[in-house]
């Protein structure tokens, strides 16, 4: 795989991370947060691992 390709994909995830972080704020979740939380920590960890992995 590209490494030019990886990087899109990780920019991709990082987007959508920050869009679970915006639904967080809502006050209105009620157990979904909990759900909301392991996907956030999830994509973390693949972050991590992607960066590891495919280093700049």
């Amino acid at each position: 795989m590209d490494s030019q390709i990886v990087k899109v994909r990780l920019a991709n995830i990082e987007s959508k991370r920050e869009s679970l972080v915006k639904l967080l704020e809502k006050p209105d979740l009620g157990t979904f947060r909990i759900d909301v939380n392991q996907a956030i920590e999830e994509i973390d960890d693949l972050i991590d691992e992607l960066k590891r992995t495919f280093p700049d």
